[in-house]
C-alpha cells in the first residue's frame, strides 16, 4: 500500500524533486499507518506485493510486446491487397483458479489489437479474432504462464 500511495503522490504532482519525494514518503507512511490501524489492512500484504512486482513487470512487458506484434500484423493485413482476413471465434479453457487472474487475462486479450474477449464463464473464454492467425496458441500464451505463476506465489 505504501508504494501505491507513493507512486500516486508522484504521478499527481507531475514532477519529481527531493522535497516532493520526502514529503510523499511521509504522506505515504501516514496513509499506510492509517490503513493498517483503522481499515484493518494487513501489513503482510505489503511483502506479498513486493514479491510479485517482478511478475507484474514481466506481465506488462509481455503486454506491450504483444500489442506491438498485433499492430504490426494488422497493419500488414490492412495495407496488403493480397491477404484476406478470416475472422474466427475461438473457445478455449484455461486452468486459472482466481477470478482476478481470469479477468486480467480477459482484459489483456481485449487490449491486444484484433482480439476481443466476448465471454468468460468459469474457465471458458470466448474470444473473437479478426484473423485465425491471431488465435494460434492463445490458450497457452505468455499471459497465461505468468498469471499461473502469480497464482502459485499467492498460495505460498
Amino acid at each position: 500500500m505504501f508504494f501505491i500511495f507513493f507512486f500516486a503522490w508522484i504521478i499527481f504532482n507531475g514532477k519529481f524533486t527531493l522535497e516532493l519525494a520526502l514529503f510523499g514518503v511521509c504522506f505515504s507512511i501516514v496513509l499506510t499507518w492509517f490503513s493498517v490501524t483503522f481499515l484493518d489492512y494487513p501489513i503482510r500484504n505489503e511483502w506479498k506485493m513486493i514479491k510479485k512486482t517482478p511478475l507484474f513487470l514481466q506481465l506488462l512487458a509481455v503486454l506491450v510486446l504483444e500489442i506491438a506484434k498485433a499492430n504490426e500484423h494488422l497493419l500488414y493485413w490492412i495495407f496488403s491487397d493480397k491477404y484476406r482476413m478470416e475472422p474466427a471465434m475461438v473457445v478455449f479453457t484455461v486452468d486459472l483458479k482466481k477470478n482476478w487472474t481470469k479477468a486480467l487475462l480477459a482484459n489483456f486479450i481485449t487490449l491486444t489489437p484484433g482480439t476481443i474477449t466476448e465471454a468468460l464463464e468459469d474457465n471458458v473464454f470466448s474470444v473473437h479474432c479478426l484473423d485465425r492467425d491471431l488465435a494460434e496458441g492463445i490458450e497457452d500464451c505468455a499471459f497465461v504462464r505468468i498469471l499461473k505463476k502469480l497464482e502459485e506465489d499467492e498460495n505460498e
